[in-house]
């Protein structure tokens, strides 16, 4: 017994070696897609996007019942209003981004060439901010945070289409990719060994959740109107594997995102969400 888990345990390690080192953007998304439906072939393909609560049906209609009334409603209302606000200009966030804001956010993260290095969505806020002559928000901060579950709840239900063109692009992926496989902290632990070496087993109570979809919700609310950003859980998974956690907006973090993201390609967005 203890024999065969370490066989699976150790063909796991080679598939995700296999598809985090030597294959382009298109070919480790098919190749992850591929293994999930072998290892986790309970789980539609769309169906992702609710992370462990796709292998638990009681769970995934205690969220369905959570969500037609959200805890966090009014955490979400004062987003609109940072949104909706005035600048001194008299002009809108709404302003800097085509069609008022709907139907963009699942384009981020996208690599800015001009500048050198990955733009996430809160890149953008602050850049609105900038050219309004208003003080940038502080990344991370619950301001940002709420703002960005409105902002982005605007694009409910589009699909995330990140796109991955250029030398520039592909570096970053390319970085963004290794950060995911390579083992860090007092566990010697990866992103891949929980989410794809062993993607649906349990930790304790918790069920681990399979990568594709992971970054189609954020932010999120966690027990009722506890607020998280993705990068917020980047930094919180650092410190679970005893490892030192990397400041919000880092090129290193930036990067992650931008191959994480690729990675749920084609998945439709709903922001936020609740998670326990």
């Amino acid at each position: 017994m203890m024999k065969r888990r370490l066989t699976a345990f150790l063909a796991g390690l080679l598939l995700g070696a296999s598809v985090g080192a030597h294959a382009g953007p298109a070919e480790d998304r098919k190749a992850l897609n591929d293994y999930y439906q072998q290892r986790l072939p309970q789980i539609k393909p769309g169906d992702y996007i609710y992370g462990a609560l796709a292998l638990n049906p009681d769970a995934k209609d205690q969220y369905d019942s959570i969500m037609i009334f959200p805890p966090f409603v009014n955490d979400v209302d004062d987003g609109r209003k940072i949104w909706e606000k005035p600048f001194a200009n008299g002009k809108l966030f709404a302003g800097c981004f085509p069609g008022g804001g709907k139907n963009v956010a699942g384009d981020y993260p996208y690599f800015d060439n001009a500048a050198g290095r990955v733009a996430t969505f809160e890149n953008a806020i602050n850049a609105c901010l900038k050219a309004n002559n208003e003080a940038e928000f502080k990344y991370g901060s619950r301001e940002m945070g709420l703002l960005t579950s409105y902002a982005k709840s605007l694009s409910d239900g589009m699909k995330v289409n990140v796109k991955v063109e250029g030398p520039g692009a592909l570096a970053a992926y390319e970085k963004g990719k290794q950060y995911y496989y390579a083992r860090r902290g007092q566990l010697n632990f990866s992103c891949a060994t929980c989410h794809i070496d062993y993607a649906g087993a349990f930790i304790r109570s918790e069920q681990l959740s399979p990568m594709i979809g992971h970054a189609a919700h954020w932010p999120e609310f966690r027990a009722g109107t506890e607020l998280f950003t993705l990068q917020t859980r980047f930094r919180q998974c650092n410190s679970q594997v005893r490892a030192v956690p990397l400041e919000f907006n880092s090129e290193e973090y930036n990067n992650l995102e931008y191959f994480l993201t690729y990675m749920s390609n084609g998945l439709p967005m709903q922001t936020p969400v609740f998670r326990k």
